[in-house]
């Protein structure tokens, strides 16, 4: 995890309260908002906007609108740069989502508070424009059949097609689960019990097996680890989740160092696995302090090891910056884009902790989902440190955007690590519970709350 990631918030685009100004914009002569509480708790709530121009093509937008009673608040806002004078709220396109053509719509959101009623707000305006208008519905289709039973059992081998991990209907899909601690350190929190909570309380699609190579972990005993990481795979098989075998190199951050223990152990699991359906390979957790180049030459060498044993598997690679696509170290997902690995059925992994990672990393992500198959293999509710307070506004955007672009995810972490990014409160994997509100912590509660929620994996 990213126990040393250097923040850069000097130079981060932040779509914080603070207002921007925009670029001069055609006039809008149409349009319509669709606006959503889609949860609510005392004195917050959360909302989806949803604006459409019916209009001329514009290039910069701002909608306005006010909030009807006076205790409402915006308290923090995505997908747009927010800002609120009063009771009016106001939301400024930014780069991704600027330019709106005749019909477009960009979708927004917000977490906001209130002290009285929260009724919903009113006069929308579409630079300057009253929203109005209404969207002609198109011709109702047929929605995909939803599959039943377990997520190997719907889904099967796993493979990617354009930007997106599709399944064996070729239709897009979503995995969305936890990722284990070291399994040097939590060993005990990896039994029957947790994986049968994992798969069937939780109900989640996936099990990330993180295998440290250095910190007491492969480099000590390459035989026993590559038993332990066998086994995890077997037992999420056994419930019918998908594994991903995390080859989790931290530190040092080259992964070039690693190069002939990554090639020995994939050569072993991808061997052994082969004949699986659940499993997904991550070659280098989190890169850092190294180029890109480097990072991909590691990977053209590693990749062929598995397909040799395993032609068919779905591979993921790290990115610079501790796999933040770059950002991280200054830079954005234009290298990644303009010299791809040199193999397919790949994916490139990101990671994110919500506390320190914001709009800067959400806007790199949104444009990168457009051209690169991308997986969210590690993330946490905190931050960076792994600890501090929970960041329950920016994970909510976070995951809501990967809902909204069917990009998989793992939480760091399905543990009882004392830290406020596990799931579990200290002292949890000593004993049998890993489901019930008493044993989760604030993160764990909010994952176990998105995760259970059905898939509906598309079979038609």
């Amino acid at each position: 995890m990213k126990r040393f990631l250097a923040l850069l918030a000097t130079c981060a685009t932040v779509l914080g309260l603070s207002a921007l100004s925009s670029p001069p914009a055609m006039a809008a002569t149409g349009c319509k908002v669709d606006y959503t509480v889609t949860s609510q708790w005392q004195g917050g709530f959360q909302a989806g906007v949803k604006v459409t121009n019916l209009g001329e093509p514009v290039n910069g937008w701002t909608l306005k609108f006010t909030m009807p009673d006076a205790g409402q608040k915006v308290v923090q806002g995505w997908n747009a740069t927010w800002s609120q004078s009063g009771s009016t709220a106001t939301a400024v396109g930014v780069d991704w989502n600027r330019s709106l053509a005749t019909g477009a719509s960009a979708d927004l959101g917000m977490v906001g508070s209130f002290t009285g009623a929260n009724p919903k707000p009113t006069a929308f305006t579409l630079n300057g424009v009253a929203c109005t208008g209404s969207v002609e519905e198109p011709p109702p289709v047929d929605p995909p059949v939803p599959g039943t039973g377990t997520p190997v059992d719907v889904n099967g081998k796993l493979h990617v097609c354009g930007v997106n991990l599709c399944n064996q209907y070729n239709r897009p899909v979503q995995l969305r689960g936890m990722s284990t601690h070291g399994i040097q350190w939590f060993s005990k929190c990896y039994n029957a019990a947790s994986v049968d909570a994992l798969a069937k309380d939780w109900k989640s699609d996936l099990l990330r097996v993180a295998m440290y190579v250095q910190e007491s972990g492969y480099e000590t005993d390459p035989a026993g680890f590559t038993s332990r990481v066998n086994g995890l795979v077997d037992m999420a098989e056994a419930r019918g989740m998908y594994a991903m075998i995390d080859f989790h190199t931290l530190t040092p951050g080259d992964p070039n160092h690693n190069l002939d223990r990554a090639k020995t152990f994939f050569a072993s699991v991808a061997a052994r696995n082969a004949d699986k359906k659940n499993v997904i390979y991550e070659i280098a957790n989190e890169p850092n302090g190294v180029s890109w180049a480097a990072i991909k030459s590691y990977a053209e060498q590693v990749i062929p090891v598995i397909r040799a044993a395993d032609p068919d598997a779905v591979v993921i690679v790290g990115t610079r910056g501790w796999s933040s696509l770059g950002v991280s170290d200054g830079s954005n997902e234009s290298e990644v884009v303009n010299a791809p690995v040199n193999a397919t059925n790949i994916m490139y992994a990101f990671h994110f902790y919500a506390a320190s990672h914001k709009d800067s990393y959400r806007a790199t992500l949104s444009r990168a989902a457009s051209k690169l198959p991308l997986f969210v293999t590690e993330f946490g509710t905190v931050s960076a440190t792994g600890g501090g307070a929970m960041d329950r506004a920016s994970t909510t955007a976070w995951l809501d955007l990967l809902d909204q672009l069917k990009i998989g995810y793992a939480n760091w972490t399905y543990s009882d690590a004392d830290e406020s990014s596990a799931a579990f409160r200290p002292g949890t994997c000593n004993g049998s519970d890993y489901s019930s509100s008493g044993v989760l912590t604030e993160s764990g509660a909010l994952l176990k709350n998105r995760i259970s929620t059905p898939d509906s994996f598309p079979t038609s």
